[in-house]
């Protein structure tokens, strides 16, 4: 497999995709000030030769691009390197490519229909299958998610996946059963895409109420237990943008992590007006991943994380 020929054929699809479909490419800063608050992400610092600290690479370009939103951009698009620290497996790299867009006026279930479009595009056609997170849980664990207890809870996670740590929460335990039980369970055959997650990890998405039960307007994209895409309906109310942002910190400081700076820049960009929109996050290695039926992502980077020298197949 000629790596380079791969990865500059499909960079080329994916911007004349959006050249003919009416997004906009920018280029957003890879270092900023302020960094995410996600209690369950951390960033890289930057320091200069003085060790004083100069921000932070970013953890994908989403607060960036909303300010460009704000601005009145329009439908736009980045394709290009983020970095997350303590990403590490066979699916992750601490620097990787993203393909993350944003269309007004679209709804969550609207931008699904791209997303399949660019999955196809990349790695060919796919058959699909649907659940809601609460169907997700039923199928391949049989409880549901939205009524069973803490206690409970507990209890099963024990029993499938051993002694955990004391300092986890209701949806810690939720993340890791979906992570560790139901995604490999996903039909590496078809995309599998994962609508209406609770509201409690709504993170930038709008909510709703569905049969009583609270759900924030987001949805993911599975091949298999690869995990391709995250996206939402895209949260425009700046008091509640800050609210989770501090319920962010709140939670960080129970679990014993670091606190991290609001940023004010967004925050005010969300004041000025966010267009009604979607927007969707893709890790376009893993697109690759899936395009050359390859099971690690150290298969299609050029140069992998750390190395310095190019593995013979990557030209």
């Amino acid at each position: 497999m000629n790596v380079l020929l791969l990865r500059a054929k499909k960079l080329s699809q994916m911007r004349n995709y959006f050249a003919k479909n009416g997004a906009l490419e920018v280029d957003t800063p890879l270092l900023r000030k302020h960094t995410v608050t996600d209690p369950y992400m951390n960033a890289m610092q930057v320091v200069d030769h003085q060790g004083k600290a100069k921000g932070f690479l970013q953890t994908s370009p989403e607060y960036a691009m909303k300010i460009l939103l704000s601005s009145g951009s329009g439908d736009i698009y980045q394709l290009g390197k983020v970095f997350r620290a303590d990403e590490s497996g066979i699916h992750h790299s601490p620097e990787f490519t993203m393909l993350e867009w944003y269309r007004l006026g679209w709804t969550y279930l609207e931008l699904i229909e791209e997303v399949h479009t660019i999955i196809e595009l990349t790695a060919g056609k796919k058959k699909r299958v649907s659940f809601t997170y609460q169907q997700a849980f039923l199928e391949f664990l049989e409880f549901d998610p939205f009524t069973i207890r803490l206690s409970e809870l507990k209890q099963i996670a024990s029993e499938k996946l051993g002694e955990l740590p004391d300092n986890m929460l209701f949806d810690n335990y939720l993340t890791l059963m979906f992570a560790s039980l139901i995604e490999p369970a996903f039909d590496p055959q078809k995309v599998t895409y994962v609508t209406d997650f609770p509201a409690s990890q709504a993170s930038l998405a709008r909510k709703r109420t569905v049969n009583g039960n609270a759900v924030a307007n987001r949805f993911e994209a599975y091949s298999g237990g690869l995990e391709l895409a995250n996206g939402f309906e895209e949260l425009t109310d700046s008091n509640e943008q800050l609210a989770r942002f501090e319920e962010d910190n709140r939670l960080r400081k129970k679990l014993g992590y670091v606190t991290q700076e609001i940023d004010t820049c967004f925050i005010n960009a969300l004041k000025k007006g966010l267009p009604a929109c979607s927007g969707v996050a893709v890790g376009f290695d893993r697109l690759l991943m899936l395009a050359a039926n390859v099971e690690s992502i150290r298969e299609v980077l050029p140069i992998n994380f750390g190395r310095t020298e190019l593995n013979e197949d990557r030209n």
